[in-house]
């Protein structure tokens, strides 16, 4: 099961991602501009957000399962529409449509993750779902880009909506069954009541942000601030998915510390990494040697995340997964947007000093214990005495 939810987030991830590689073929193709067409992947990440926020809480009452079923196919006709988009406005409205298929999907793939984990294999379990970003970002993005040189850009959209179907045939056949909560699902608002909760959407808001941040203009600084070829960008893809793929082979030791332990570690980690890039990205070996530790450190942060929101309440992981991804993707446009002006007038070590400074407002979330976390704990050691 654990393999096929990897799968699932591939297809995600290759959706996600792929649309950039491919974007100049499809402005030629369409009769439009890169910007223009680039507009579909904003529609992308706002649907996710919008629908995480406000469905993916009904997870918990219908089953991940079943949701992530329903998801993948309203992905896979999305992806159809995108690929028989006539203009670029119809593919935006697909794109969006396919936004909100993952919103809904993500936190599915997540609370499902931490449901069949085995009792202290939790982290190597929700690492290895998480390699589905390494495959969409390492395999499906290269891919991407040699359908549109070879066959089609349609050609890509049409893959990816026929490995959604596959998704889907594969969990229909598994043997994974959940128990269903009974209550009703509370509303988002609602949710953020949930005790400790706060502290850690607010970490990945700040990581999240730092990331986006100096993921979206890194492309521009390897070609202008370094003088390196286009072709650059796809290698620092890679080297990052790499790195973010590694960090799998070393989850155990998330296993044994615990989650509460690592988590503050792995993100005053990803803060150090941003001021290596300051301090030695004017060499074009170092910040790929930085990007590889960069996706290293990103990996645990991840991963120590969704093991700490996923345990909070078990039986509203879906709740908690949707409000995870939809701080996520609202961090990323926040950071996108925000990260421009510094990028831009001030240069691309001044924007890494910044994110640096984001990763130290997640280190002291992720270190925080809410007052009414400490009650809450002391009074089930009671209740156990």
């Amino acid at each position: 099961m654990a393999y096929v939810l990897t799968g699932c987030v591939a297809v995600i991830g290759s959706n996600s991602l792929g649309l950039g590689p491919i974007a100049p073929e499809v402005a030629r193709s369409l009769g439009s501009t890169v910007p223009t067409v680039m507009m579909a992947a904003a529609a992308f990440g706002l649907g996710t957000a919008a629908s995480a926020l406000f469905l993916a809480r009904h997870i918990d009452r219908i089953g991940s399962r079943r949701m992530l079923q329903i998801a993948l196919a309203l992905l896979a006709a999305a992806l159809v529409l995108s690929a028989l988009s006539p203009m670029v406005s119809v593919l935006i409205v697909s794109q969006l449509i396919a936004g909100i298929a993952s919103g809904i999907a993500l936190p599915a793939i997540y609370s499902s993750a931490a449901a069949i984990a085995p009792s202290g294999r939790e982290s190597r379990t929700i690492g290895v779902v998480l390699t589905g970003w390494t495959l969409s970002m390492v395999v499906g993005v290269a891919l991407s880009a040699v359908l549109a040189d070879f066959v089609h850009w349609r050609a890509v959209f049409a893959a990816i909506a026929i490995l959604a179907l596959a998704a889907i045939a594969m969990l229909s056949i598994s043997k994974y069954r959940e128990v269903l909560a009974t209550e009703s699902a509370p509303l988002p608002l609602e949710a953020l009541q949930i005790k400790g909760i706060k502290p850690l959407l607010i970490a990945c808001g700040a990581f999240m942000a730092a990331f986006y941040g100096i993921y979206g203009y890194l492309g521009d600084y390897l070609h202008h601030g370094l003088g390196q070829p286009v072709s650059a960008n796809g290698l620092a893809a890679l080297v990052y998915g790499l790195g973010f793929g590694a960090a799998t082979l070393l989850d155990n030791v998330v296993d044994r510390l615990g989650a509460r332990r690592v988590m503050p570690a792995a993100f005053l980690a990803t803060g150090v990494v941003y001021v290596s890039m300051a301090l030695f990205g004017g060499s074009f070996t170092m910040l790929l040697i930085a990007v590889f530790l960069w996706g290293l450190a990103n990996h645990f942060g991840l991963n120590v995340l969704i093991m700490r929101l996923s345990a909070i309440d078990p039986a509203r992981r879906g709740t908690i997964m949707g409000l995870n991804s939809a701080v996520t993707y609202l961090a990323g446009f926040v950071g996108t947007a925000a990260f421009a002006p510094l990028h831009t007038e001030f240069g691309f070590a001044v924007s890494t000093f910044v994110a640096a400074g984001l990763m130290v407002v997640a280190v002291l979330a992720a270190a925080s214990r809410p007052t009414e976390a400490i009650v809450h704990t002391v009074q089930s050691e009671r209740q156990l005495q």
